[in-house]
């Protein structure tokens, strides 16, 4: 009885919390949609570790279509390079997951796109594949509104697991990108 109970419990634990996640990616993205069809936005993303994640939260919400451009998954260096023209001296520097990445993907995006508002995003989810100065849960993202000024922001989550990482992470880059925009 214990053994099950235990696990039940734990189970309907992660059903309460994938709803809550459901509910607040699909406001969020309801925002986010909202507010740049409000100023004819166009939207460009370039993930790394949420692999997708965030575009596929954004185009789940009817309408997306309005202000969805595109959006790179760049998991591997060699794709960062070929699609997003990030520095080979960045990444053997810095690293993949760097603040100097993060700029360059954006300014990929910028170069390559005819979008408004931007979002690029690099980290080590985990498990594993992380070291002392880079640790588990970092996440480094970069956004803008065209012609502004960038914006960059490191996250810490810690090891907390892949899935948590990424969900983490796909909230707080609609955050960000609410933010550019202003109420």
């Amino acid at each position: 009885y214990g053994r099950r109970h235990v696990l039940s419990n734990y189970l309907i634990y992660l059903f309460i919390m994938a709803a809550m996640n459901i509910f607040v990616f699909n406001e969020l993205a309801k925002q986010l949609i909202n507010k740049c069809r409000a100023k004819n936005y166009k939207l460009a993303l370039a993930e790394s570790c949420t692999g997708g994640l965030i575009s596929s939260v954004i185009t789940s919400i009817p309408g997306s279509s309005d202000i969805f451009e595109c959006s790179f998954i760049t998991y591997s260096n060699i794709s960062k390079k070929k699609i997003l023209d990030v520095s080979e001296n960045n990444l053997n520097l810095y690293g993949s997951v760097s603040k100097e990445v993060v700029i360059d993907m954006i300014n990929g995006l910028r170069k390559k796109t005819n979008s408004d508002i931007f979002l690029a995003i690099s980290g080590i989810a985990g498990p594993g594949g992380g070291s002392i100065n880079k640790p588990e849960g970092l996440v480094w993202i970069s956004y803008a509104l065209k012609n502004k000024v960038l914006k960059i922001s490191k996250l810490e989550f810690g090891p907390i697991g892949r899935d948590l990482v990424r969900e983490k992470s796909t909230i707080q880059s609609l955050k960000f990108l609410l933010s550019l925009l202003g109420d």
